[in-house]
């Protein structure tokens, strides 16, 4: 397959794993009654939309303020497509907790064993674990810190790898953490040799389809992009909602009803077997926070409220930093204590 990247796609990574220290504008303000207000709020505080769904047992509750899209005064609409980056790791840690309950996988068994060819091109591949390519504890190089190579365009996830090859390891595997995009790239390329065809494939009949989550999409390019969210950058006028990202681990698209229910059932049981439930909760967490040009998300579940709530903003940069972000998601979830 021929896959085509911006140049955007260097700081794509470091954008996920970084810490911005800054100011929020609305953080000291007082808390207001209801989440639409909030959301109002922070639109009048420069974003330029945000969705957000609070899933709860009993009901699915949905709000939306500012721009679905800015150029054609389009309101945001709770139901919209959004790029969910990041986030598509809790699916891709699903579908490989499946394939290791169903022994088609083996959490124990090596980088090198799956993937032969990166022998002697991506540091201890020999004693780098599937667990710990799951975790982020194989010290394997993120590709989105390393320079680009022979221009944008890539026959396969291997061939993009080659980004990491004949570099050192960030530390030897299990002896830390650290975030590494290129696990889950690597992850994806050992899903579909194992399976013969696509992991996406797998995901949508395994995962996506027995939940009826019929608003998620693996790329893409199976989406009808006039339904997806328009992307804003800080500092650059046009929408990037057509900047591409196909890679394993960052590419998928959803409604924020879908990705709630999607983590609930992650959650609650309903998507996996007793087995598999011990095998998930061995590997990953029940949360995650996602970025892209233009897209930011946050995803995770409150027990002390039952209520799983799933966080939009369709704007990134400098200006937008996580911390402005992160209060805002603290602030809606307050404002859900205070009324349960």
């Amino acid at each position: 397959m021929k896959m085509r990247f911006t140049p955007i796609i260097l700081f794509i990574a470091r954008a996920c794993v970084s810490v911005f220290l800054s100011g929020c504008a609305f953080g000291l303000q007082p808390l207001p009654d209801t989440v639409q207000e909030q959301l109002n709020d922070a639109v009048d505080q420069g974003m330029d939309g945000a969705i957000v769904c609070i899933n709860r047992p009993e009901d699915i509750q949905l709000y939306a303020a500012g721009w679905k899209n800015r150029e054609d005064q389009i309101p945001a609409d709770p139901h919209a497509l959004f790029k969910i980056a990041s986030i598509s790791k809790l699916y891709i840690a699903a579908a490989t907790t499946r394939l290791v309950a169903d022994e088609k996988l083996s959490l124990d068994k090596t980088l090198v064993e799956y993937i032969p060819e990166v022998s002697g091109r991506v540091e201890f591949s020999d004693q780098i674990t599937l667990k710990m390519m799951l975790q982020h504890r194989s010290g394997i190089l993120d590709y989105g810190f390393e320079p680009e190579i022979d221009g944008e365009t890539f026959d396969d996830y291997l061939s993009f790898a080659a980004r990491i090859y004949d570099k050192p390891a960030v530390f030897k595997p299990n002896k830390k953490y650290r975030y590494s995009n290129s696990n889950y790239l690597l992850l994806g390329e050992i899903m579909d040799r194992t399976l013969g065809y696509s992991h996406h494939t797998y995901i949508r009949d395994e995962l996506l389809t027995p939940l009826g989550l019929t608003n998620t999409y693996n790329v893409p390019s199976e989406v009808d992009m006039e339904e997806v969210m328009s992307g804003y950058l800080k500092g650059w006028e046009p929408d990037v909602k057509d900047w591409e990202f196909p890679l394993p681990g960052g590419s998928m698209i959803a409604t924020a009803e879908d990705v709630s229910i999607f983590l609930r059932a992650l959650i609650d049981g309903t998507i996996f077997s007793p087995e598999e439930q011990v095998i998930y909760t061995s590997v990953y967490p029940y949360e995650h926070t996602g970025w892209l040009p233009g897209y930011t998300s946050i995803a995770r579940y409150h027990p002390d409220i039952d209520a799983v709530v799933v966080q939009f903003v369709n704007t990134s940069g400098k200006e937008i930093y996580w911390l402005e972000l992160k209060r805002l998601y603290k602030r809606i979830v307050r404002i859900l204590e205070m009324k349960n």
